[in-house]
């Protein structure tokens, strides 16, 4: 207890300190770029990732158009991006190195970096009542490290040889050997220095967020008051922890193999009749090193959402969280199970089948704590005062795209069916729905809920609708299709199924895909005039415009440095009193108003 009133002291002390000192002298440089204040670091994160996900999304747009329109001509995508196209076609090798730019960038920069590095900056030390995190420095060079790193991603684009092309998952050794296409060579080589600067980043800011949670919580914040979004934030911070490095591994080992002439993952390789001097690795071994990072990646990605849900549910259902303990179990279950499932994406490498059997099991199993949290979001609905605003429409989403794209999970789980979906589209609509919309729709739902804490401003709600709309239903017309097509056998990664008889009957199918991955992407500009119009423009907001418990809404509005003047305040109850007194014309019970003394004798009698 001593070192964290120490700890407090101190931050009390910077605090006032940084105030006296820097009123007049803090430049817009010092205060937006180089900041040390967890919440300007959080909006940093957001911007980024914003931008990230347009340069993501555009070369989704680009490779649809390849697949919904083959035989078409372009002239006019030629002119704007002429090193990727020859006669009014993208090239097949820009194709793949767009393929693996796209998961890349989605994956690591906007999803993990975006959910993460935005909500766990701006809501951690608000929600627990912390004036910063642990290390405000350690905070603002994770962005930067994050930023060089996208630096290095985006500069690769702008190679001669072009971008990396070997799938986001880069297996050797079409990503060891450097001779066996252009995307291979100097491509690969940035891709790797910039995951490895990522990785750096996202370790400092995990330790970061585990060290802030555990010591600077204010007083009477024990862990079971903590809202879910922390708890989501912790876990996915301790799964990153514990994940990350073994990628890191895998990327060095590879370097090695590229560059000082090692077989870690080489073996017996024969290029263009001659056989090259490898011998006594497996690319195996990288599939073993790379999921084992990939899938607990997945719930790096999903736990933010989760969480991020499960508030903003109960503020706008105006009902306590369903079960808030068997929620938090379920977390740390899906947590210590993240780490046995990787090899249920290895069924095809060869592996023991009794191995197989194991890794379908826990598979199966991780379903289980996944359900436990729809059926507490759904019960949380029922018969709750459902306000229809903006972020309770897209946490509503977020269920339905989670129940429809986890429930296939289920099915690729199982070793005897994943043989015959392996890497066909199938795959591609599973993860995408689970892992790439889902994670969206609850980045949208934190977006729209805390904006007001970010900007002391409101979105425009019917800006706001339309987004939603054009969204929801664009997403299922891209991705549920693919299921049908996968199941009908056809592959992924292919640059065309024209020459393929059995595969050209999808061709409208195709089109549909890719004409509503166009829309979709085209509602995202409605987002981003909503997001920087409001930011100025929108309507000014109240101190606790959705009426939550939670502390970030006791904090003033304009965002002092150190979060609150004077004292922390103190927390006397958990975050989700909602509608729990009949007779009062008040619905909810911030965390800060002390227990009356009915509440006592009640928790007494208990």
């Amino acid at each position: 207890m001593q070192t964290s009133t120490i700890t407090e002291q101190q931050a009390i002390q910077h605090a006032h300190g940084h105030d006296g000192a820097h009123h007049h002298t803090e430049t817009f440089i010092s205060k937006y770029i180089f900041s040390l204040d967890h919440k300007t670091i959080g909006k940093q994160f957001l911007i980024m990732g914003m931008i990230w996900a347009f340069i993501g999304g555009s070369m989704s747009v680009l490779f649809r158009i390849q697949l919904g329109w083959p035989d078409e001509t372009f002239p006019i995508l030629e002119r704007i991006f002429s090193s990727w196209f020859t006669d009014g076609k993208i090239n097949p090798e820009a194709y793949y190195s767009l393929i693996t730019m796209h998961g890349t960038i989605m994956v690591f920069f906007v999803l993990t970096a975006g959910l993460s590095g935005t909500f766990a900056n701006i809501l951690i030390p608000l929600q627990i009542g912390a004036r910063d995190m642990a290390s405000p420095l350690m905070n603002a060079l994770s962005f930067w490290l994050f930023f060089i790193a996208g630096v290095i991603m985006f500069a690769s684009l702008f190679l001669p040889t072009g971008a990396a092309s070997a799938g986001w998952t880069i297996y050797p050794p079409l990503s060891a050997l450097p001779q066996v296409s252009p995307g291979s060579g100097n491509g690969m080589t940035f891709w790797l220095i910039s995951i490895v600067l990522f990785v750096a980043s996202t370790l400092m800011s995990g330790l970061n967020y585990v060290s802030t949670i555990l010591n600077m919580r204010t007083k009477g914040m024990t862990m079971f008051r903590m809202p879910l979004t922390v708890w989501a934030l912790f876990f996915t911070a301790i799964i990153g922890i514990l994940s990350f490095p073994v990628l890191v591994s895998c990327v060095v080992l590879l370097i090695f193999d590229r560059s000082l002439g090692t077989s870690f993952y080489l073996s017996n390789i024969v290029i263009g009749g001659k056989a090259l001097p490898f011998a006594g690795g497996s690319p195996i071994l990288f599939q073993h090193l790379f999921w084992f990072l990939g899938h607990p990646e997945v719930y790096i990605i999903i736990l933010p959402a989760m969480g991020i849900v499960s508030e903003v549910l109960a503020v706008h259902a105006r009902k306590p969280i369903f079960g808030y303990k068997a929620m938090i179990f379920s977390i740390l279950g899906i947590t210590v199970l993240s780490f046995l499932v990787w090899a249920h994406h290895m069924f095809l490498s060869g592996m023991n089948p009794f191995l197989g059997s194991i890794f379908t099991l826990f598979t199966l199993l991780i379903a289980i704590p996944s359900a436990i949290k729809v059926f507490n979001w759904l019960t949380t609905l029922w018969k709750g005062n459902i306000r229809i605003t903006p972020p309770t429409m897209f946490a509503i989403g977020f269920i339905s795209i989670f129940i429809s794209g986890g429930l296939t999970g289920i099915w690729l789980g199982n070793s005897t069916l994943d043989i015959q979906l392996h890497d066909t589209y199938f795959v591609v609509a599973h993860f995408h729905l689970v892992m790439g919309v889902a994670a969206f729709f609850g980045m949208f739902a934190g977006v729209y809920h805390w904006f007001p804490r970010m900007y002391g401003r409101m979105m425009n709600d019917t800006l706001a609708y339309i987004h939603f709309g054009i969204t929801f239903i664009g997403a299922y017309l891209i991705f549920w299709p693919m299921h049908f097509i996968g199941l009908s056998g056809v592959p992924r990664r292919y640059y065309s199924f024209n020459e393929i008889e059995a595969f050209s009957q999808y061709a409208t199918t195709n089109k549909i895909i890719s004409a509503a991955t166009i829309v979709v992407f085209l509602a995202q500009v409605i987002f981003l005039i909503n997001f920087f119009w409001s930011m100025f423009k929108g309507r000014k907001s109240t101190q606790n415009p959705w009426h939550a418990n939670t502390l970030e809404w006791t904090s003033p509005i304009e965002g002092v440095h150190g979060n609150w003047e004077g004292e922390l305040p103190t927390v006397h109850r958990w975050p989700y009193d909602y509608s729990r007194d009949p007779e009062s014309d008040v619905d909810f019970i911030p965390q800060t108003v002390p227990l009356s003394e009915k509440e006592k004798a009640d928790k007494l009698h208990h």
